[in-house]
């Protein structure tokens, strides 16, 4: 694709990335084939080239985001897809994160909207806010027909139905190996997940200690910066970020790490690119591509630790592919191979590679189309009869499990039960 900006545009860094990005795309519309808003609202301007398009103008003539451009950027969930998909290598990620903090910085949204996005930034980030704000949307469930907005009914039915207590497990500590010590990982215990279940954390510290890691919960982590990231909110963002990476480095330099640990595919894809959010910023750039480079998703550390598993029960496990891991982070096999050797039956449903309408704050912001992916993930997976679903994002657990009475759990939850841990609650529930 041509591009037309000036040589002072291009001294942005911002500016100079986006430039590098939209002259990779080609126009092929092989993106359109796997993107799950245009997949469902057919408009070509909610596809990542109709995107594309839109964007490029915008930054080019260094205008204020408009109505129109704002609309669609909205309907982008971030799922990556189109990156997976696309044979021309266009980095759509970056193009999209770009042009959001475009729209922040330019656009005055409607007051609602202002609200609404400044709830969610400064909420969903905190777990005791995000607690007492799930308790208070538990209590007013009921009254949700009296919203007059849907994505305040969203929000409302997000409240599940079960408010896990404080896990302990989540405060700052070390937790020794069990046996020869083979690695010292920190582990990244998130900020909504933290609220919502906490059975995936104490899952893994269970599992990774069980199999030789000593794990540290460091001080001062906490959330990733993804959620206010992806609403363009690039101040948050980072400082939620500089704070991990301060944090992490910390424990680098002092008693040594060989990974930093996440279980929440999200969070992973946003730690794995903090190299290039710092990569302007002269006293964190290096640091921040150090923590970059140790990152890795469980199922990447579970890999190398190789666990000796079998499966308690003979369970039919429906594998749900989160779009932050087969796309953001490029994996695909390794959740679905550790749960196979360890004796389940894994299948994967129709469809894999679209989302499920999750994508972090999107089912609360753009609820009916949310909804609609929603709806066509559960019939793909209900197709595939499952016992239990598995997954590897706390996001998608909660999307689709609102919508079935099939357990759903985080794959790591299953393999530490197969290695000698508790049946994972969900299933006791169950």
């Amino acid at each position: 694709m041509q591009t037309d900006f000036t040589a002072e545009q291009l001294l942005d860094p911002a500016i100079a990335r986006s430039n590098q990005i939209l002259r990779a795309c080609v126009h092929c519309g092989f993106c359109t084939a796997t993107c799950p808003s245009y997949a469902v609202l057919g408009d070509e301007l909610d596809s990542p080239r109709g995107r594309i398009y839109l964007i490029k103008e915008m930054l080019e003539t260094g205008r204020a985001a408009d109505e129109k451009t704002v609309k669609h950027i909205d309907r982008c969930l971030s799922c990556l897809a189109c990156m997976t998909t696309c044979p021309s290598g266009v980095h759509y990620m970056h193009l999209v994160d770009h042009a959001r903090a475009h729209i922040e910085r330019t656009y005055r949204r409607p007051l609602m909207d202002r609200l609404l996005r400044w709830t969610l930034a400064k909420v969903l980030p905190h777990p005791t806010r995000f607690r007492l704000a799930l308790l208070g949307a538990k209590i007013g469930r009921p009254f949700a027909f009296l919203m007059p907005d849907a994505r305040l009914k969203a929000m409302l039915a997000m409240a599940p139905k079960r408010i896990p207590p404080v896990s302990r497990n989540d405060d700052p500590q070390v937790f020794p190996a069990q046996g020869a010590r083979r690695m010292r990982v920190a582990l990244m215990t998130g900020c909504a997940q933290r609220a919502l279940n906490t059975d995936i954390n104490d899952a893994t510290i269970r599992l990774l200690t069980r199999l030789g890691a000593e794990v540290v919960v460091a001080r001062g982590a906490g959330c990733c910066g993804a959620l206010s990231h992806h609403m363009g909110r690039e101040g948050e963002s980072h400082a939620s970020a500089a704070r991990n990476i301060k944090a992490w480095m910390n424990e680098k330099r002092g008693a040594g790490l060989d990974a930093v640990v996440i279980n929440a595919s999200g969070c992973g894809t946003t730690v794995k690119d903090y190299g290039h959010m710092f990569r302007t910023d002269p006293a964190l750039a290096d640091d921040a591509a150090s923590v970059a480079g140790m990152a890795r998703d469980i199922s990447e550390v579970l890999a190398e630790l190789a666990p000796q598993a079998r499966a308690p029960e003979a369970l039919r496990v429906t594998y749900h592919a989160a779009c932050s891991l087969q796309h953001g982070q490029q994996i695909k096999s390794l959740p679905k191979d550790l749960l196979k050797s360890a004796g389940f039956k894994v299948i994967e449903p129709r469809d894999a590679h679209l989302c499920c309408g999750s994508a972090g704050t999107y089912n609360l912001l753009q609820p009916e189309i949310s909804a609609e992916l929603k709806r066509r993930k559960l019939a793909t997976i209900d197709a595939t009869a499952p016992d239990v679903i598995a997954t590897g994002n706390i996001g998608c657990m909660m999307q689709i499990g609102g919508g079935t009475e099939v357990p759903v759990v985080h794959m790591v939850e299953l393999i530490d039960w197969a290695t000698g841990g508790p049946k994972p609650p969900a299933l006791q529930r169950t």
